[in-house]
């Protein structure tokens, strides 16, 4: 009896049979009107069902982000897109490939976070030890910490703050949160910039990574929480009957001179 060829796919994400579809093994007819969306993204990507807590707070990191008006670049590519390819699903990739190390995605934090706590445990110093030895590495070797510093917020950033309180009053605050938190205390005091904030994207890394997420999947959720002001924008800019939005010259400046291409092409050995 011949063997049976490997299947091209395993998944254990949903499945589709002629009763019902099954979303991490559970019949969608059951999760529907059960589950908020926030839960029912927990259980899609972290396949199991989120406790209260943690549901209440996916509910807060799918609401933390939603739009930065003007002043992310994702927005102003989606906007410029739709105005030359009026389609929504034009704008909303052109959004996505916004998401970066210096905006939007909790990627490099998390990983930060992540690599940084494992390493902090295995070393045998205090937390605090640990947190002035890295950062004298990292200045060292000028390094960026992500996760810090914001370009309006001073001292505190208020949705950081917020997001600190409700993960610490829903039980998903731990030690990941803590060492990040001292990461950032060591690196004020060593840099004299006691005002520099812990910007909410790194404050989400910190939670989401306690909560079991990976650093890839951060940025996915990051990008769902942008989704409802991305399609505002382009809806927006869909009815704003705008055709090519460019930048005008009056706001660009060109500081390219005027050139003799019969003069370069003999510098470079062309034939007159």
């Amino acid at each position: 009896m011949a063997a049976s060829s490997p299947s091209f796919w395993v998944s254990s994400i949903s499945r589709i049979t002629p009763e019902d579809i099954y979303i991490r093994g559970y019949p969608m007819q059951e999760i529907i009107g059960r589950l908020s969306y926030p839960a029912i993204s927990f259980l899609l990507v972290r396949g199991c069902i989120p406790t209260p807590g943690e549901a209440r707070m996916m509910d807060v990191i799918l609401s933390s982000i939603l739009d930065y008006a003007l002043q992310k670049s994702g927005t102003v590519a989606a906007r410029a897109i739709v105005s030359v390819n009026p389609q929504m699903t034009a704008g909303l990739s052109a959004a996505m490939l916004g998401a970066g190390p210096y905006a939007v995605s909790p990627e490099d934090a998390g990983r930060f976070i992540t690599e940084g706590v494992a390493k902090w445990r295995a070393s045998g110093l205090g937390m605090e030890e640990h947190a002035e030895t890295l950062v004298a590495e990292l200045r060292a070797a000028k390094r960026r910490i992500p996760g810090f510093g914001h370009q309006v917020f001073r001292g505190v950033d208020p949705r950081a703050e917020k997001l600190k309180n409700f993960a610490q009053a829903q039980g998903v605050w731990g030690e990941a949160n803590e060492w990040y938190a001292a990461v950032h205390e060591a690196f004020r005091k060593a840099t004299g910039k006691h005002d520099l904030v812990m910007n909410d994207v790194g404050m989400l890394a910190g939670i989401m990574g306690q909560m079991g997420f990976t650093p890839a999947e951060m940025t996915g959720l990051a990008l769902q929480s942008t989704f409802p002001g991305v399609i505002a924008h382009i809806s927006e800019e869909l009815q704003s009957g705008v055709i090519n939005r460019i930048v005008p010259d009056s706001i660009a400046e060109y500081d390219a001179t005027q050139r003799s291409l019969d003069e370069d092409l003999a510098a470079a050995g062309w034939p007159a």
